[in-house]
């Protein structure tokens, strides 16, 4: 599924650096969010997540009830059974389901698996959802401590999804949110790569919805991409609201309050151009090796917006494929600091890269 984002929101999906398929699905029709990460392999996992998505949007209450959520989530459980039984896919296929419905602050979820919803709450990281799998439960159980979770041998084994079980439990619960904070659903493409820490600081900094799905993406697959990855995020109580227009205001005062307006605009794009250009960053290749820049990639009405603030001896060939190709075309970053935390993983890649074919 394409990326999808307007102003408040934004998701997007990436088959990562290691699978050929991509098993994973969201959705973002507001005020219903979702992701899914699909089980059963090449045409199963991608059936089944689908699946799910689809009928979790079909039958998705009109408001945000948990209780309701969760039913849609019972019947896209349906879906995926039915789905294998007549030959979609094939049996013993699965998906997991983290679903979010919006109402002002309130936030209405339902949820199955080990995908994840978080919530950045006043400048707090909360993880909203319980994993349904083998390690959370030996973690809960305190066998084992978090960090030891994220490399155990078994921590892709779930103990819950949507296509194994016609009376499957679905997790359900609302909270209530403050304005500016930020929800994130996500599959554990993303949190087995990224720590809890890093998402925070990402959600915390990034200036918006669509630049904090770009940053997590992004980081996962610095790390390795060793899975599927897929990130919803959502900024609560941020919508722009239509100013009421004043009683009795003449229509000649509108028009010229209007032309007033696009004046200052005109006057001041330059300017607020040039503000947002120098609060982003991107890395690029030049000439073989990585280059920082603060701005962004390409031009505005003919006018480049970029300004150089690192040449560097990182050499492009010494990275991956993927990554380098996207390099060819400038990885974005929400600031320099962001483009040189991103810039020493490549470095550290690079270096390992070189020293494991060094005889």
């Amino acid at each position: 599924m394409s990326a999808r984002h307007d102003e408040t929101f934004a998701g997007d999906s990436h088959v990562g650096l290691v699978r050929t398929d991509n098993e994973d699905a969201f959705l973002v029709a507001p005020p219903l969010f979702a992701v899914a990460d699909g089980l059963g392999g090449h045409q199963a996992g991608e059936i089944a997540s689908s699946a799910a998505i689809d009928t979790l949007l079909e039958e998705a209450p009109r408001v945000a009830d948990c209780k309701a959520l969760g039913r849609a989530v019972r019947r896209a459980n349906a879906a995926v059974i039915e789905a294998a039984e007549v030959g979609r896919g094939r049996a013993g296929m699965g998906t997991t389901l983290t679903a979010a419905m919006i109402d002002g602050s309130r936030i209405a979820v339902a949820h199955v698996g080990d995908s994840r919803a978080y919530l950045l709450h006043l400048g707090e990281l909360e993880q909203l959802s319980q994993d349904h799998s083998m390690v959370a439960d030996l973690v809960r159980q305190g066998q084992i401590t978090v960090e030891e979770s994220r490399s155990h041998p078994n921590r892709s084994v779930i103990t819950r999804a949507l296509g194994s079980d016609p009376n499957m439990l679905v997790d359900t619960f609302e909270v209530e949110a403050a304005q500016g904070d930020r929800l994130l659903l996500c599959t554990d493409g993303l949190t087995s790569m990224v720590s809890d820490a890093e998402i925070a600081r990402v959600l915390g900094s990034a200036a918006s919805a669509q630049t904090a799905v770009d940053t997590l993406v992004d980081m996962a697959l610095a790390a390795g991409g060793h899975d599927n990855v897929t990130a919803v995020v959502v900024d609560i109580g941020r919508a722009p609201r239509r100013q009421p227009q004043p009683a009795g205001t003449p229509g000649w005062t509108l028009r010229l309050l209007w032309v007033l307006a696009a004046i200052l605009i005109v006057a001041g794009a330059a300017w607020a151009a040039n503000s947002y250009a120098r609060s982003r960053a991107y890395l690029i290749a030049e000439n073989g090796l990585i280059s920082v820049y603060q701005g962004v990639p390409g031009s505005l009405a003919g006018v480049r917006l970029a300004w150089l603030s690192e040449e560097t001896t990182v050499a492009v060939s010494s990275l991956d494929v993927v990554t380098a190709n996207r390099l060819a075309e400038g990885i974005r970053a929400d600031g320099l600091t962001e483009a040189r935390a991103l810039l020493e993983v490549y470095r550290y890649r690079a270096a390992e890269a070189s020293a494991t074919v060094a005889p």
